[in-house]
C-alpha cells in the first residue's frame, strides 16, 4: 500500500499510531539492507531474496514480529537468522546505546555483508557474526532478554527457549506459526500463537 507521495505507508502501530517500531523503520532504510538488483523492492511491502534461498523480510512481518517482542530500551538481543542485518540494525535502534545487538547469520557471506551493513549504521552496539556450526543460538550466562529468529523451524527449539533470560521473550515462527515464547522471573516458559506467516526454514543443528 502506498500514500500519496508514492512511499508506502509504514506499517503502524495499534490504531495506527506511531510507536518505536514505526520509528525504526522510518529510521533505518531497508534499501541499505539489500543487494543492488533487490533496491527497487525496497519500499514494497514484500520480502526480498537476498542470496542462499534467504529473504529479507516483509516490512508489516518485521513489524509484527517487533511489536509482539516487545523490545525494551537497554535490552540485550539475540537476533537469529540476521541475514543482511536489517532486522538486527532495526533492533539496535530500539534498544538504543544502553543495549546490546548480536546477530547470527550461518551463511558466510551473508554474515559478512551483513555485519558490513551494520556497522554503516554507526550503531556499535550491534554486531553480525556468522553461526558456529552445529549450534543454535548464542547461549549466555543469564540468558538473552530478547530473541528474534526469522526462520522457521519444525519445532519450537529447546535451544533457543533455554536461552530466554528470567522475564524474556522470544519471538519465532514455528511451522510457520508465529510463536511468541516468556520466561517469567521464576523460569517457567509460556507459549502462544500469534497468526500465520511464511518464513525459510531454520536449519536446526545450524544458526
Amino acid at each position: 500500500m502506498t500514500g500519496r507521495t508514492g512511499r508506502p505507508a509504514l506499517p503502524t502501530g495499534a490504531g495506527g499510531v506511531d510507536d518505536a517500531v514505526t520509528n525504526a523503520l522510518r529510521d533505518v532504510d531497508r534499501r541499505s539492507f539489500l543487494p543492488r538488483a533487490g533496491v527497487r523492492w525496497a519500499e514494497a511491502d514484500s520480502p526480498v531474496e537476498i542470496g542462499h534461498g534467504q529473504t529479507c523480510s516483509q516490512p508489516s512481518t518485521v513489524a509484527a514480529m517487533l511489536r509482539l517482542l516487545e523490545v525494551p530500551v537497554g535490552a540485550d538481543v539475540l537476533d537469529v537468522g540476521a541475514g543482511s542485518g536489517w532486522t538486527t540494525a532495526l533492533l539496535a535502534r530500539l534498544v538504543g546505546p544502553t543495549g546490546s545487538v548480536l546477530g547470527l547469520e550461518r551463511h558466510a557471506d551473508l554474515a559478512a555483508w551483513g555485519a558490513a551493513n551494520v556497522r554503516r549504521t554507526g550503531m556499535p552496539w550491534a554486531r553480525v557474526a556468522r553461526a558456529v556450526p552445529g549450534r543454535l543460538g548464542a547461549p549466555r550466562i543469564g540468558g538473552w532478554e530478547r530473541v528474534l529468529v526469522s526462520a522457521a523451524p519444525t519445532r519450537l527449539p529447546p535451544e533457543l527457549v533455554d536461552q530466554v533470560a528470567p522475564g524474556g521473550r522470544m519471538v519465532i515462527p514455528v511451522r510457520h506459526v508465529m510463536v511468541l515464547v516468556t520466561r517469567d522471573e521464576r523460569g517457567a516458559v509460556r507459549t502462544s500463537e500469534h497468526g500465520t506467516y511464511s518464513f525459510v526454514p531454520l536449519v536446526e543443528d545450524r544458526a
